[in-house]
C-alpha cells in the first residue's frame, strides 16, 4: 500500500490551510503509536474506563430459532457511553493532549460519536465543541442533551440535507479555522489520511478481541463476521485482524433506507461510484452530474453518502461483501434481537443482525457467526415506536 492509500482509494484530498495539521497530526501518530506509555495509558483507558474487553455472548434463542450457524454477538454496546465510538475517542483524545492541543472538535450523526467526544473531553479537561445536523439533533434529542450534560457545546448545523455529511463538512471547515490549538477527532474510518489508518487501528481492538474469544469459546475462527456500515469504523474494526484470513467471511451491512432502487437510500457499494469528498476518494451517492446525493437512512449513523477508502478496496478485491438492508428489514431485526434475547440493539448495529437473519439459516450447524453490535438501542427508541405509528417522547 502506497502511503495514505487503500488500492486507488484514500489520499489527501485537502485545501492548503488544513495540510500542516494534517502532517502534523501524522507524525504525532507515527510517534506515539510506538510509544510504550501512550499505549499502557490507552490500555488502561480502555479496560478501567470503557469496560473493555466487551463480553462475545453466544446468542442461544437466536441460533436456534434461526436454526444453521451459531450465532454470537460482540457487545460494543455494553463499553461505556454505549457504543465502539469510544475505543476511537479515547485514543484520539488521548493523541491530542499529547500534541498540547487543548480543544476538541468532531462531527456526529446518530450522536454516539459526539457523546464519546464529549465524554473524554470531560475526562481529560479539554474544551470540545460538536457539530451535528438539525435533522439529527430532532431525531437524537436525548444524544444532544447527554453531550450538553457533558460541557460540550453543540451547533445544529443547517446546510445541505441538515445531516452527517453537513456535519462533517462543517467540522472541517471550523478546524481550518482553528488549527494550532484544535485537534478534529474524526468519527469514522474516512476522510483525508491519515484519519482512516488511525480510527481503523484504534477501532481494531474489536477484532483483535473476537479472535482470541473465538479460539478461547470455539477453538477456531469465525465463519463469517457481520457489521453494518456508514462511513465503517465499527466494521473495519471488526474485520481488520481477519483480512489475513480468507476463511473468514467479512460482510458489511449497508442501509437501503427505503430500498436501492429509490433515491432514499444510503448504501453507497450498491448504489454509489468512485469520487472525491471530504478529503477523500472512495465510492460515493451521486447524482446525474456528479454531485453528492443526498441521502436516506431511519438510521441517522448510518445516514452518509460514502464509505471510507478501505472498506472500497475491500469491496474492490472482493475480500468483503457488502449487502444493503431496508429500514423495514432493520427494525423488524431490532424488535427481534430485543423480544429474543433481551438486548435493545442501536437501529445502526440492527442492520447486521438483519441479515444474520438471512445467513445463519444457509449455513451449517457446525459453522458460526459473529455480529458486531455496534452500539445498543436506547437512543432510538422514541424514533423506532414514531416509525411503528407511536408517539413518544424521550
Amino acid at each position: 500500500m502506497k502511503k495514505g492509500r487503500f488500492g486507488i482509494h484514500g489520499g489527501q484530498y485537502i485545501p492548503e490551510t488544513l495540510m500542516n495539521a494534517v502532517i502534523e497530526l501524522e507524525e504525532a501518530y507515527e510517534r506515539y503509536k510506538k510509544d510504550p506509555d501512550f499505549n499502557r495509558e490507552l490500555t488502561e483507558l480502555l479496560n478501567e474506563y470503557a469496560g473493555r474487553p466487551s463480553r462475545l455472548y453466544y446468542a442461544r434463542r437466536m441460533s436456534e430459532d434461526l436454526g444453521g450457524a451459531r450465532i454470537y454477538l460482540k457487545r460494543e454496546d455494553l463499553n461505556h457511553t454505549g457504543a465502539h465510538k469510544i475505543n476511537n475517542v479515547l485514543g484520539q483524545v488521548l493523541l491530542a493532549k499529547k500534541m498540547g492541543k487543548t480543544r476538541v472538535i468532531a462531527e456526529t450523526g446518530a450522536g454516539q460519536h459526539g457523546v464519546a467526544t464529549a465524554t473524554a473531553a470531560a475526562l481529560m479537561d479539554m474544551e470540545c465543541e460538536v457539530y451535528m445536523g438539525k435533522v439529527d439533533t430532532e431525531r437524537q434529542a436525548l444524544n444532544v442533551y447527554r453531550m450538553r450534560l457533558l460541557g460540550a457545546k453543540v451547533h445544529a448545523v443547517t446546510s445541505g440535507t441538515a445531516t452527517l455529511k453537513d456535519a462533517v463538512s462543517e467540522t472541517m471547515r471550523e478546524w481550518t479555522n482553528r488549527i494550532e490549538d484544535t485537534h478534529y477527532v474524526l468519527g469514522s474510518c474516512m476522510g483525508p489520511h491519515p484519519f482512516p489508518t488511525i480510527v481503523r487501528d484504534f477501532q481494531s481492538v474489536i477484532s483483535k478481541e473476537i479472535k482470541a474469544q473465538m479460539l478461547e469459546k470455539e477453538g477456531r475462527l469465525p465463519d463469517a463476521v457481520l457489521a453494518c456500515v456508514g462511513g465503517g469504523s465499527n466494521a473495519i474494526g471488526a474485520f481488520y485482524h481477519f483480512i489475513e484470513h480468507p476463511e473468514v467471511r467479512l460482510i458489511g451491512c449497508e442501509a437501503a433506507g427505503r430500498g436501492i432502487h429509490t433515491a432514499e437510500t444510503a448504501a453507497t457499494i450498491a448504489t454509489g461510484r468512485l469520487g472525491i469528498f471530504h478529503g477523500m476518494k472512495s465510492y460515493f451517492c451521486q447524482d446525474d452530474f456528479g454531485q453528492i446525493a443526498p441521502v436516506y437512512s431511519i438510521s441517522a449513523g448510518l445516514d452518509y453518502p460514502g464509505i471510507g477508502p478501505e472498506h472500497a478496496d475491500l469491496y474492490d478485491t472482493g475480500r468483503a461483501e457488502y449487502v444493503a438492508v431496508t429500514d423495514d428489514e432493520a427494525v423488524e431485526a431490532f424488535e427481534y434481537l430485543s423480544r429474543l434475547e433481551g438486548i435493545i440493539p442501536a437501529i445502526e448495529s440492527a442492520h447486521a443482525v438483519a441479515y444474520a437473519r438471512k445467513l445463519a439459516p444457509t449455513m451449517r450447524g457446525d459453522q458460526t457467526i459473529v455480529v458486531n453490535i455496534s452500539g445498543r438501542g436506547d437512543k432510538d427508541c422514541a424514533a423506532i415506536a414514531r416509525y411503528r405509528g407511536e408517539d413518544i417522547h424521550e
